[in-house]
């Protein structure tokens, strides 16, 4: 397993523990995002900045609209407007070295957000994203325990659609392996982009005639393309997401969608700008509270890193994210099935 058991922190209690010693304030923190196409990215930016500036921090931001050329360039702006730490959502983790290399010239910290990039010099904060895929599984074998499954996996140059994968893989190999499941297709997702999946989708079920019978999609916003697809041919299959995106909970609800695995990117946010912080003013990244040495990367490189602890949504426990004031009740219940928690 690239993260050890034990090494999680709970979501609720991640402020807290990252908090540590009170660091000055007046520092800048740098945030380049990769895209704010998905909905979860303003939900990650809005807690970011918050937390930042009640600090009396300064926060500066740069949208790459996934071209890894512009977020290079996005970093060296953020640097030259005096960012004292830099915050990453990489566009494409093979590309953003030099980016690296050019806060490390400065002094300046790197916290590498959500997305690995695999470099000693970065902090890395994410999910657990083996977890995550672990979870997607589980909730689509509980569902449709046999048959013929299609996979929808992020973009290629994003570890964690290998990761999310490798999670999956883990919980179906024992059903495959016996000839109870059999992968009928599966493909990355250029961008992770709803469009692209639902062309994925619509190529798989051309391939196989529509005899798909289940499909495990690697985020919400991809499962929305498959679910299109699918409706496309009069179909209803258990489908799978992550990020708890409240159109995903709706379709849960709804039963449209089997699971969508909440990340609560409010707590992510928070952390990371605690993390920043506490870097800028001179704390190593092992000192940094609650982190780990980690080395489940494609290189193996050893890292300093914060796993936080993801929740799998399904239409038995809707209520914890209602309750959690991740979104409304009238909401998430707009048509929803009898019998659905919190409706």
């Amino acid at each position: 397993m690239k993260v050890l058991a034990g090494l999680l922190l709970a979501t609720t209690a991640t402020a807290a523990l990252i908090a540590g010693p009170a660091v000055a304030a007046d520092k800048t923190i740098g945030v380049s995002w990769s895209n704010f196409q998905e909905e979860r990215w303003k939900t990650d930016e809005a807690s970011m900045k918050e937390a930042i500036e009640a600090a009396g921090d300064k926060y500066i931001s740069a949208d790459a609209q996934n071209s890894a050329a512009k977020q290079l360039s996005d970093v060296e702006n953020l640097i030259a407007q005096g960012a004292d730490a830099l915050i990453i959502l990489a566009v494409d983790s093979g590309a953003v070295g030099p980016a690296v290399d050019a806060a490390d010239a400065e002094g300046i910290p790197v916290i590498g957000y959500d997305r690995l990039i695999e470099d000693d010099r970065a902090f890395y904060i994410t999910f657990d994203n083996q977890e995550v895929g672990r979870m997607q599984a589980r909730a689509v074998l509980a569902a449709q325990p046999t048959g013929n499954y299609a996979f929808i996996k992020g973009d290629k140059g994003d570890p964690n659609a290998d990761f999310l994968f490798e999670g999956i893989m883990e919980v179906l190999k024992e059903a495959m392996d016996a000839g109870d499941i059999v992968n009928v297709g599966e493909s990355y997702t250029d961008g992770w982009k709803p469009d692209n999946a639902q062309k994925n989708m619509e190529q798989i079920l051309t391939a196989n005639d529509n005899n798909v019978d289940a499909v495990v999609s690697e985020n919400d916003g991809m499962a929305g393309g498959v679910i299109a697809a699918l409706a496309s041919q009069g179909m209803v299959v258990p489908v799978s997401g992550q990020d708890g995106d409240h159109a995903a909970l709706n379709r849960v609800a709804r039963g449209t969608q089997t699971v969508s695995v909440w990340k609560d990117a409010r707590e992510l946010g928070k952390a990371a700008a605690g993390i920043a912080a506490a870097m800028a003013d001179g704390t190593a990244a092992a000192d940094v509270e609650g982190a780990v040495k980690w080395s489940g990367g494609a290189n193996g490189v050893e890292m300093n890193a914060i796993f936080l602890a993801p929740v799998a949504i399904t239409s038995e426990n809707l209520d914890v994210v209602i309750d959690a004031g991740w979104i409304e009740k009238e909401k998430v219940c707009d048509g929803a099935s009898d019998g659905v928690s919190g409706c």
